[in-house]
């Protein structure tokens, strides 16, 4: 406040005019609210920023608690803990909106964004003096709030060694939680449903975290735009539902010690509370993709989602030969398929020093496999080990090779970390991939976090349990089929490789070679509809595919859409998705380990009458999976009544007749 001096030459008057712009400037002081509150657009959502002796934030929904007041800020090496004493030095509120068109539509062909935002900038009114910005946004369907901080005094590393978010929920909601055990992970486990006390202090929970508060009320917590940090995991305080944030140290670090080291200003990412009267609304959401920076890649035309056939060890004793890759590329063509996936020993020796990238193994040739696939229509995608990647900058030189080779993309295999060394190395190989016109596939790799609206090429990545768990695990089961589409699918595009053909029920179900899937074939197929993936890789072999009953909906099922409607169901129970794709809506639903008759609404088609070619189970489903009935029906809008197997399911595409 610039306070001018135009006191009249009175002593008298001179003190009550001091008097009076003291007054003045302390109530100016205060002009700068300490309790700040964010509405979403439509009301339903609010954030309340409280900046008093602690930094904090609560959140309701349509009047209710969402997030209890909970803590911010940080901890550093060699400094300090950040946690409050702040001024805040500006603030604004402002509403954006816009629609935009994503390269990759994974869920929609126009995506809104439309939040209203508060920036506060706050310094700490004594001691270090340090600055600390604060984005919040409220959309009609979730929070998010991220944290600036900026250089030290002196120059060089400051080290963050606990961020102080923390998540304080009321009560003791409904939740489904995959716990890590450590920060070395491939993000691939199931998801249990537990009250949210099974927390403790010792957990790593992963994300999203879905939560049923009871009474039209769904939250999950994840984080979204990943960059130069560290992702972050979930655990307790020691207080019952106070999560706490648990970022993962740098490598060689305790898990006390460094988490994040910047040099110059640093982002978090984003903290996501996506809110929902049903997990619809979450499945539904664009909230991830939203809080990412628009598409970098000038012109992305190169970028082409399809169906991928995929030489596996899964489906059998895949040898690295010739006859074999060709047979693969074959079945891509057969089915209609863009790509064949090439994967392990293409290059002879991995995860090994004297591994070559950029030369194939003596009983293959390179050059005649990607001229027989073109002459057949279809692209290579490569299979690389990470190590193989970085060792000596090899996908400098890797990358623009493949490219000349044309090939079409490269799956890594094999990070199972997220650290923030981890995290900058993503974001090499995903900038240099596409400098070299290559899409990405990342196994062994952390969940998704919204990049793909910014690198498109960073086209799906594995972080799931999938397909593969059947041939050497026992813990697939039905219900965590359908689990994934209320939890690891909220974060975004998950390749779990479907298309297990080999279907047996539970009885007959065991690990071996080929691998077996006990659920119904007609639930296969429904994984192709349900499941978030832009490039779906089939896992299983030629032979159990071509000429099979429902190798027809794998020829005619895209990987991209243009709207998606959650229809029902319930984590564990059931799950049933319809998806646009131009003129035509294709209908998925999977079911648990018991049989069920289920009524879907079909309100999302526009009045008039419509034709359903469907694949579903039949009244022996149970005892013989592989086996399916196709029919065509006359719908109109209303409800269609299914009836699935146990393990079950059941796919239509359905188009105005």
């Amino acid at each position: 406040m610039i306070i001018k001096n135009n006191f009249i030459n009175k002593p008298g008057m001179n003190l009550i005019k001091i008097f009076l712009v003291l007054f003045i400037t302390l109530i100016g002081a205060q002009a700068v609210a300490q309790t700040i509150t964010l509405k979403s657009p439509d009301n339903s959502i609010v954030v309340t920023v409280n900046n008093e002796e602690k930094l904090s934030y609560s959140v309701t929904f349509q009047d209710r608690s969402i997030v209890n007041k909970s803590q911010m800020g940080f901890e550093f090496k060699e400094e300090p803990a950040m946690t409050g004493n702040l001024a805040i030095l500006d603030q604004s509120l402002k509403n954006f909106s816009e629609k935009w068109i994503p390269v990759v539509k994974s869920k929609h062909a126009e995506i809104l964004n439309n939040y209203n935002e508060l920036l506060l900038s706050l310094r700490e009114k004594s001691g270090p003096m340090r600055q600390l910005g604060l984005e919040i946004r409220a959309y009609n369907d979730g929070v998010a709030f991220r944290y600036k901080l900026f250089r030290a005094a002196r120059a060089g590393d400051r080290q963050i060694t606990k961020e102080l978010t923390t998540f304080n929920i009321p009560g003791d909601p409904k939740a489904w939680i995959v716990d890590y055990k450590g920060y070395s992970s491939s993000n691939e486990a199931e998801f249990f449903e537990h009250p949210l006390s099974y927390l403790t202090e010792k957990s790593i929970a992963g994300m999203p975290m879905l939560m049923e508060y009871g009474n039209n009320c769904w939250v999950a917590i994840t984080e979204a735009k990943i960059d130069n940090y560290a992702a972050f995991y979930i655990g307790t305080n020691g207080f019952t539902n106070q999560l706490t944030t648990k970022l993962v140290p740098v490598p060689g670090e305790p898990e006390n010690g460094v988490k994040v080291r910047f040099s110059d200003e640093v982002y978090t990412p984003w903290r996501v509370l996506m809110i929902g009267e049903t997990p619809g609304t979450l499945i539904e959401s664009e909230i991830i993709q939203n809080l990412n920076d628009p598409c970098a890649i000038k012109d992305p035309s190169w970028i082409k989602p399809g169906l991928s056939a995929w030489d596996h060890w899964w489906s059998g004793e895949v040898k690295m030969e010739m006859p074999v890759i060709k047979q693969y590329i074959d079945l891509a063509s057969e089915m209609g398929w863009p790509y064949m996936l090439v994967d392990w020993q293409w290059y002879g020796k991995f995860n090994a020093p004297e591994a070559d990238l950029t030369k194939w193994a003596p009983q293959i040739d390179m050059p005649e496999i990607i001229s027989y696939a073109r002459s057949k229509n279809v692209k290579i995608i490569l299979w690389l080990y990470s190590s193989d990647v970085n060792r000596n900058s090899a996908y400098k030189t890797a990358f623009p090779l493949y490219e000349k080779w044309g090939i079409a993309g490269i799956k890594i295999d094999f990070m199972d970390r997220d650290d923030q060394w981890m995290v900058n190395w993503y974001h090499d190989i995903i900038k240099c991939a596409a400098e070299n016109h290559l899409m990405v596939d990342f196994h062994g790799a952390y969940k998704p976090d919204g990049i793909i609206r910014t690198w498109p090429n960073m086209i799906t990545r594995e972080g799931v349990m999938g397909n593969e768990y059947y041939k050497f695990s026992d813990k697939m089961s039905p219900e965590h089929n359908v689990k994934l589409a209320f939890t690891r699918m909220l974060a975004g595009q998950m390749d779990y490789t479907p298309g297990a053909f080999l279907n047996v029920t539970k009885e007959q179900y065991k690990n071996q070679t080929p691998a077996v899937v006990w659920n119904t074939r007609v639930a296969e197929l429904s994984k192709f509809v349900i499941y978030e993936s832009p490039l779906t890789v089939v896992c299983d072999h030629p032979d159990n595919i071509l000429n099979q009953p429902g190798a027809d909906f794998l020829k005619i099922v895209p990987t991209t859409w243009d709207d998606i409607k959650f229809i029902g169901g319930y984590p564990g129970d059931y799950i049933a998705i319809a998806k646009r794709s131009g003129d035509k809506w294709f209908l998925g639903v999977m079911n648990n380990s018991v049989g069920k008759n289920v009524e879907l609404s079909l309100s999302f088609l526009p009045s008039g009458t419509y034709e359903a070619e469907t694949w579903s189970d039949t009244k022996n489903s149970d005892k013989e999976p592989k086996e399916l009935k196709k029919t065509i029906q006359v719908l109109k809008s209303g409800t269609m009544k299914i009836t699935m197997a146990k393990n079950g399911g059941f796919v239509a595409v359905i188009k105005r007749k």
